[in-house]
């Protein structure tokens, strides 16, 4: 009932207020009923040339069972009547649009008013169109419909030998997986959703009627085809730290100092940077890095060819599982090995979740008794996002560029203990999922709640994207009955509930929603009046603790913690204009409803100190 609420609530919001407050502004989405005769004629055209030659009628008869419509594609049931050429006289058709055809047309401008804008969905060129698919049977309704499939992929341990090979064969067939949720357009008669029901093997309460296109995200594309820069997001343009703006080489910069990058406000450039310069640096030895999600063009794999291509020593760790992008990381892969780069897969039964990058490189020691030899140096970086460039500019996350010894060779170890067979090693500084992240995260909760006990100030903020593990939602309930005073920074779903006398009153749970995707880790302990920060991409989830490769990393230069708990922790909790105070009944209330402070976006505000 949830679901089926929000659903409602989201296709309410679109024709109550969005569509209504486009009007306003003269940006219109035109159904065949407003067509003006020189409109028509363009749309009849439109569907003609470019929706036609690629649309195939599918007349269901015994001839022509109910075909197996593919996950979350857009289709139309077609309802008719009469006897065609062949003397069948189908009551039904399915027609299938293909991914590639667009769900939203920008009208020309010739057919415009003066300062309209006028867009028209598929779905309007089918509903005007559709009887000119069948020629000689009368159309009587045209309903889209989408269904939702499984697309878990499973591949058996046992029976494995190559898990590439064995993912390859697994995903020509995941987009025809068993349906899971059935949508239909709302006004579709009910024998009709009944026929559909039943072809896709679902419950009532599977189906949803929605009133509109039945595919959303398909309007994402809408502003970029609208060139109105007052009724858009002001453009962000990610600085470089100025640190970084020396001519030096970077590792130099990065063997004197580390240096913290906060995306988006932040560019991720300096990531390519030091990946450009690994590559052609006659100096580095080797290279390894994780790569989770990349995306299909990918400035990092091409830096990390062209330096396997240098005769440099390339490893990489490519997660084959990461949801819906195992084929481009297939086809990364495959490039990966034909320049002589290593490519491991990770380890079978656990996702390589762990965003990080190691480089060796062979440096000339110039004083003392060494002078005139060599010693190995590591340099390395460490995030909470992807090594993705866009991304990068959608979401919030840091990124820590360090030469520090002790991080770097537990990376060593972390690489090492993927790519070969050693048992877990000791690391002295990074927490490190499955073995030893969440007993990290217990014993430093268990430290504030002697800190609380013994009198003394004690504090925890955490934020992340969702709070789920069971244990350590139960220490906090603890550090909470402690007097513990804790944050909890949550942008998607959270089992704790803040606020409950006698279990949670200390705790507070908020969730960020503007226009960046709130995606940094970060894990902060008061830990008696030394604070201890860590980054992470691991939420606190079963899945992230116990079933994956991820790793803590802690902030040990002081300036840059004090700048972590400022712009990723202190700011959020500022925040009145976009964030969401959870109810002790798991509820969430704007904070703005109940507040007449002035407002302070947080972002907006890092935009700001960015800038400075």
């Amino acid at each position: 009932m949830q679901a089926r609420h929000l659903i409602e609530k989201k296709y309410r919001l679109l024709q109550e207020v969005i569509f209504p407050q486009l009007n306003q502004e003269r940006i219109f989405f035109k159904y065949q009923s407003a067509w003006t005769k020189k409109q028509r004629l363009w749309a009849r055209n439109f569907f003609h040339t470019e929706l036609v030659p690629v649309l195939t009628p599918i007349a269901l008869d015994p001839a022509h069972p109910f075909p197996k419509v593919i996950n979350k594609s857009l289709n139309f049931l077609v309802t008719l009547q009469g006897q065609d050429s062949f003397g069948r006289k189908p009551h039904l058709a399915v027609v299938q649009a293909p991914r590639a055809l667009p769900r939203v047309v920008r009208m020309p401008a010739h057919l415009e008013s003066t300062g309209e804008t006028c867009f028209v969905l598929l779905s309007s060129f089918m509903q005007a169109f559709v009887p000119e698919l069948f020629t000689g049977m009368e159309v009587t309704g045209c309903y889209q419909f989408r269904v939702t499939r499984n697309s878990d992929l499973f591949v058996s341990e046992d029976d494995m030998t190559d898990l590439r090979s064995a993912l390859q064969g697994e995903l020509s067939t995941r987009h025809l997986g068993d349906a899971v949720r059935l949508e239909v357009a709302s006004g579709t008669p009910a024998e009709l959703i009944q026929r559909l029901r039943v072809e896709c093997d679902l419950n009532e309460s599977d189906c949803y009627q929605v009133n509109g296109p039945v595919n959303l995200v398909r309007l994402f594309q809408v502003p970029d085809l609208i060139d109105r820069p007052d009724l858009k997001f002001v453009e962000v343009k990610p600085t470089i730290p100025k640190i970084l703006l020396d001519e030096k080489p970077i590792f130099d910069i990065i063997s004197q100092q580390d240096v913290l990058l906060h995306h988006p406000y932040e560019s991720f450039l300096p990531v390519l940077i030091l990946l450009r310069q690994a590559a052609k640096d006659p100096q580095v030895l080797a290279i390894k890095q994780t790569v989770y999600r990349t995306g299909d063009d990918s400035q990092v794999m091409d830096a990390l060819m062209e330096a396997a291509k240098n005769g440099k020593e390339v490893t990489v760790v490519v997660e084959l599982l990461a949801r819906f992008d195992e084929q481009t990381n297939m086809q990364w892969a495959a490039k990966l090995e034909s320049v002589g780069a290593h490519v491991i897969y990770g380890v079978i039964g656990h996702k390589c979740h762990a965003k990080m990058l190691l480089i060796v490189r062979k440096e000339p020691i110039t004083k003392g008794r060494g002078k005139g030899k060599y010693v190995l140096k590591r340099y390395a970086h460490l995030g909470t996002g992807n090594y993705h460039p866009r991304t990068a500019k959608l979401y919030t996350d840091f990124g820590l560029l360090t030469s520090h010894s002790q991080i770097t060779q537990d990376m060593h170890f972390v690489f090492q203990q993927m790519t070969g067979t050693a048992i877990q090693p000791t690391l002295a500084t990074l927490w490190q999922s499955p073995f030893t992240m969440q007993d990290e995260i217990i014993r430093h909760i268990r430290a504030e709640i002697r800190t609380a006990k013994s009198g003394k100030k004690a504090a925890i903020i955490a934020k992340m994207n969702a709070l789920l593990e069971p244990s350590v939602i139960q220490e906090l309930y603890r550090a909470s009955q402690a007097g513990v005073k804790i944050d909890l920074i949550i942008r998607g779903v959270c089992a704790l509930k803040p606020g409950v006398p006698g279990l949670s009153e200390n705790i507070r749970v908020r969730s960020i929603i503007g226009r960046f995707l709130e995606h940094h880790r970060i894990y902060y302990f008061l830990a008696q009046g030394e604070e201890q920060v860590y980054l992470s991409s691991a939420d606190w989830m079963d899945r992230n603790l116990y079933r994956r490769v991820e790793v803590a990393f802690p902030i040990l230069d002081p300036e840059i913690k004090a700048r972590v708990i400022r712009e990723g922790l202190q700011i959020l909790l500022q925040d009145n204009a976009s964030a969401w105070i959870m109810q002790s009944n798991g509820s969430y209330q704007q904070i703005l409803s109940r507040s007449k402070l002035k407002k302070v976006g947080q972002q907006e505000l890092l935009q700001l100190i960015q800038k400075k």
